[in-house]
């Protein structure tokens, strides 16, 4: 949701609403508790970001988006669909750093993913109150849950330590979150941090996923959920932002049904994108591996997942 959520990817970097971004090459520190970063009390701008939201989510309702079903009978695919959208959505990348910013560009990249367990770690700016903070943890731990299952992967929230961190704040705190930010990722780029803080009304939440520079391999993510979002755009934004860090960066217009497009449809993860996620971590598929490479052993994957080309 996201107009562009970003997946950075490098450290490399790569941006999801998604981008790509910087490297790093050596371990990160452990992060310093962060200080504040905005006032209790949301500016003008973080109040009508508020509105704005809710009633687009009212609105979106309305006309029978953001379902929250997974799909149904309306919705189907075959083995074929469903080949092609995993490559869409895993192979390619949605942003290329241009200038110093980040330009929607589709562009084909290599299969990335994590190696080493993923640790969600939740940071909170000064707006959010703490019952909002124990739901969130709260979501964000269901969630993590249900990807590690998929995936087979370690996958779990952490209260320190974390090498995926999900931001949850307000415009007022993005504006200031550039130490903190730099403390998560010493390596962070400058292009990166603006895209943070200067996040423009129609980009709902972002996804940074970094990797050490000339490999496709995740080692540390930010992810970034408005504060503003009333409950299901929030629980959206999560669903999304964190499923794209683990190698899912890209949007496709075609896609159905799936939270990896930019139409609304679907507020949660969908069957079609629980598969996506067994699909990106089966050992059978490594990390850098081209669309080419990787292409004859996905058919396989889904085939034995869904049953054979349709």
């Amino acid at each position: 949701m996201r107009v562009p959520a970003l997946i950075p990817m490098v450290m490399t970097l790569v941006l999801a609403a998604c981008v790509t971004t910087t490297p790093v090459t050596s371990p990160l520190p452990e992060p310093r508790v962060e200080e504040e970063v905005a006032a209790t009390t949301p500016s003008n701008l973080s109040q009508s970001l508020a509105r704005y939201y809710r009633n687009s989510e009212a609105r979106l309702v309305s006309r029978g988006m953001l379902r929250t079903d997974g799909g149904g009978p309306d919705t189907p695919f075959s083995a074929d669909q469903l080949a092609a959208n995993f490559e869409r959505i895993a192979l390619y990348d949605e942003y290329q750093l241009e200038n110093g910013r980040f330009v929607a560009r589709q562009t084909p990249s290599t299969l990335r993913r994590w190696s080493g367990p993923v640790r969600l770690q939740p940071h909170f700016g000064a707006s959010v109150e703490a019952g909002q903070q124990a739901e969130d943890r709260s979501v964000l731990s269901t969630y993590a849950t249900r990807l590690s299952r998929l995936t087979g992967h370690p996958i779990s929230t952490v209260n320190s330590g974390g090498n995926y961190h999900v931001l949850f704040m307000n415009a007022d705190a993005l504006a200031t979150s550039g130490p903190l930010l730099r403390q998560l990722v010493p390596s962070i780029n400058d292009a990166t941090i603006r895209e943070i803080q200067d996040m423009g009304r129609l980009t709902y939440c972002s996804i940074f996923a970094f990797s050490p520079t000339g490999t496709s391999e995740y080692i540390t993510a930010i992810a970034v959920i408005r504060d503003e979002h009333p409950d299901l755009l929030r629980r959206s934004c999560i669903h999304e932002e964190v499923a794209q860090g683990l190698g899912l960066p890209n949007d496709s217009r075609t896609a159905r049904p799936t939270i990896f497009n930019d139409d609304e449809e679907f507020a949660l993860l969908t069957r079609h994108d629980e598969l996506l996620l067994r699909i990106l971590y089966n050992d059978r598929l490594t990390i850098g591996m081209t669309p080419d490479q990787a292409r004859p052993i996905v058919r396989q994957i889904v085939g034995e997942l869904v049953g054979g080309p349709s």
